[in-house]
């Protein structure tokens, strides 16, 4: 009897797990409360800045730069939340943009806003309004809680139901941590799980209209992967495409989406 039963309780456990995302549509697969991956981004950001070299945005454009960027980016999903009715949704986001000193040309946004830009990035986005493509890619990821879907795809793989009350007694257990950067993408563990093509394609789409209500042009993001492209064809490719798919199909959808990002651009001081 119990045989019987453990499949369907689990069959019953994954199906409510299953919720519809209010702005893309697409039903997702999460296990684990978003409130509780907020409060570990928290813990796990605080530990990430003091092991690494903030640069200050009072020393440095560059990193002025990141914040103003990060500051349109955020006023533009703010605003659209609100004109949706979505502004509950945004409840636990705490936002925070920081430019670090690293060689890696990566990026990446935790639940909850906390956003980091790596230095080695910059030479690559060349312009405000490439790295406000990548930042509003990197901040739809958590936006449309991608992070909790690869977390829960690898707990349900790997572990089964049995661990989510590992993680709601313990959050700081290396296990946790571990899953959590490797959702995220973070340190050494980027890449291992990738995002799948529509959690890319999702974050490509919104991170074009985020930038242009943000007033940055989105055609921008097509030529900043074009120089991805370069670069992937010249050797070692930058950190950043260990987690996303190749330039060539990249641009060609950001291509097909650049119709309906156009119409959210405003340029700035118009």
């Amino acid at each position: 009897m119990i045989r019987r039963i453990l499949p369907l309780f689990l069959i019953a456990a994954f199906v409510i797990a299953c919720t519809t995302n209010k702005i893309t549509g697409r039903s997702q697969f999460t296990l684990l409360p978003e409130a509780e991956l907020q409060q570990m981004a928290v813990a796990e950001y605080q530990s990430f800045l003091t092991s690494n070299k903030v640069v200050a945005s009072n020393t440095s454009k560059d990193a002025e730069m990141v914040n103003r960027v990060g500051q349109r980016i955020v006023g533009a999903i703010n605003n659209y939340y609100t004109q949706n009715n979505m502004k509950e949704d945004l409840q636990g986001y705490n936002w925070e943009t920081r430019l670090v000193q690293s060689d890696q040309a990566n990026a990446w946004c935790m639940p909850g806003g906390k956003i980091v830009i790596y230095t080695g990035l910059l030479p690559i986005s060349q312009n405000e309004a490439a790295l406000a493509n990548v930042m509003g890619h990197e901040v739809s990821h958590a936006l449309f809680s991608h992070t909790n879907e690869r977390m829960s795809q690898s707990i349900a793989a790997e572990y089964g139901t049995s661990i989510l009350d590992a993680f709601l007694a313990n959050k700081s257990s290396n296990t946790m941590r571990q899953i959590f950067g490797t959702a995220v993408g973070l340190g050494s563990q980027l890449g291992i799980l990738a995002f799948s093509r529509k959690q890319e394609l999702e974050a490509d789409r919104y991170g074009m209209i985020w930038a242009a209500m943000a007033g940055y042009n989105p055609q921008e993001a097509v030529a900043l992967w074009q120089r991805m492209e370069k670069l992937a064809g010249g050797g070692a490719p930058p950190e950043f495409l260990s987690t996303h798919p190749g330039p060539e199909r990249r641009i060609e959808q950001l291509q097909k989406y650049m119709p309906e990002a156009m119409k959210f651009y405003q340029p700035m001081g118009k």
